[in-house]
């Protein structure tokens, strides 16, 4: 019975040290189990921040292209009436210069007057049309520049933002 009492003890002392190690190495597991869900579900909320600010930079820059755009149209559109006005004021101007040449006509009294007067006409309606040509095409180069330089600056702001991740 002495044998068996520490048989038995030896049995018990061993189930009990099983059963501690038992427990440690099932807590030392669920420790590691839930450092690893915690850097798991760490790294899965960084992933999500990087993915809505890269979602959020990406809706900011189309607002920005779109306003571009809007800036390049209105530009545009006011442009094009000034060299409008411009352009009727010519026209009302080249209308009047010829009234006054129709007076004029009606006023001579030979075929050499006739002449010069229609010489005169001509010389100085072709001098005005010359100079409003080049005035309207310098008009027309500072308005395509005034108005692609929204667009311009988008462009330039495009290729400095997306080309720093590939050079990187």
């Amino acid at each position: 019975m002495a044998g068996e009492s520490k048989v038995t003890k030896i049995a018990a002392e061993a189930v009990q040290t099983g059963e501690a190690k038992a427990k440690s190495v099932i807590n030392e597991g669920a420790t590691q189990a839930r450092a690893s869900m915690e850097k798991g579900m760490e790294q899965a909320t960084k992933a999500a921040e990087t993915m809505f600010k890269a979602a959020e930079e990406a809706v900011e820059f189309g607002r920005g292209n779109i306003e571009a755009v809007t800036k390049s149209a209105q530009l545009w559109a006011t442009g094009t009436q000034d060299i409008a006005r411009q352009y009727a004021a010519l026209a009302q101007g080249f209308a009047d210069h010829a009234m006054e040449s129709a007076k004029a006509f009606a006023s001579v009294k030979s075929l050499k007057e006739a002449t010069e007067l229609q010489t005169s006409f001509a010389k100085a309606a072709f001098e005005k049309a010359s100079s409003e040509t080049s005035k309207f095409q310098e008009a027309f180069l500072r308005l395509s520049e005034s108005a692609s330089a929204p667009i311009t600056a988008r462009v330039q702001l495009a290729v400095e933002k997306f080309a720093k991740p590939i050079a990187a």
